[in-house]
């Protein structure tokens, strides 16, 4: 699933693309994608498959005004006050391009990375937009959602509302990071990867800024100490801001919007380097355990619980 920074290359990748564009049309294959939040006299109701008249008829004419991360959602700001959430779930990215529609199928046009690479084929929705630009989704396995409706109430959503701090913001400091690590008594990787404490942070990172910080991922969050908590917090920055400058990674599906693939997988840590020696030259070898249904990457020599 793509995290914090796959979906930020995303966001920078459209605000240098499609800013300014409105959407002229909607194509799709795949129902499922689209959703509408309703607000009737200030109950919300979310409209699950609307049909695709009904969902242009809010989104025509609409101008893209910026593109914007929270958490694993791609937000994109919209003209006369609404918005559109993109959370593109297991295997879901969003690509730039152009694309015509042959049998009731999108075949990309050109001989660029998005035609070539074959992870980049399954078009499912195709937003038509001014100056002869398209943004496309490609999603393999169909899990991603697109929910359209008025910037305040998806706002308002239990998946936006309830999400925890961006480790990101220059706003998060320290203090506010020990306050909320200190206080949970899970095992410090689940910790991390519960978007409603810090929002963003999936399996893939976390692997890594463990190790970076030599915290064992099973050790209870409340039991880190204090100096531990600061390369914690130092080593979350560290290693998210590189990602996002090596565009994120591409072990499985992840495409940028030109349908590249991210460098962070030639750079990982501890993540999917099971039976590999440390990185550190310890005398560990990287072992793979399982925690709460994930996996965790760690070494058990400089990781020790």
């Amino acid at each position: 699933m793509p995290e914090l920074p796959e979906v930020q290359t995303i966001a920078d990748d459209l605000n240098k693309k499609i800013l300014g564009k409105r959407v002229l049309k909607v194509w799709l294959d795949w129902p499922k994608h689209l959703n509408f939040l309703e607000n009737k006299n200030g109950v919300l109701k979310l409209v699950k498959k609307p049909e695709l008249k009904y969902f242009e008829k809010f989104i025509k004419g609409k101008k893209i005004l910026k593109a914007r991360r929270r958490a694993k959602n791609l937000l994109l700001d919209l003209s006369c006050g609404y918005m559109m959430l993109i959370h593109q779930k297991m295997t879901g990215h969003l690509l730039v391009g152009n694309w015509k529609i042959v049998s009731g199928r999108a075949v990309a046009m050109g001989s660029d990375d998005i035609s070539k690479d074959p992870y980049n084929r399954f078009i499912h929705v195709i937003f038509y937009l001014s100056g002869g630009k398209m943004l496309g989704l490609s999603d393999v396995r169909k899990f991603a959602k697109i929910i359209l409706g008025k910037k305040q109430d998806l706002e308002n959503l239990p998946e936006l509302k309830e999400l925890g701090p961006e480790p990101l913001d220059k706003n998060f400091k320290f203090n506010d990071f020990r306050e909320i690590i200190s206080s949970k008594t899970g095992k410090t990787k689940q910790v991390l990867m519960n978007p409603k404490v810090i929002a963003g942070i999936g399996n893939i990172y976390s692997d890594d800024i463990l190790w970076l910080a030599r915290i064992n991922p099973f050790k209870p969050a409340n039991k880190i100490s204090e100096a531990e908590l600061k390369e914690l917090f130092k080593a979350i920055r560290i290693i998210l801001n590189k990602a996002i400058k090596l565009r994120g990674s591409s072990i499985s599906d992840f495409r940028d919007t030109a349908g590249k693939k991210g460098d962070y997988g030639r750079v990982m840590l501890a993540y999917q380097r099971e039976g590999e020696k440390c990185l550190r030259n310890d005398g560990g070898i990287i072992v793979r355990k399982k925690i709460g249904g994930r996996s965790a990457h760690f070494c058990p020599v400089c990781q020790k619980l």
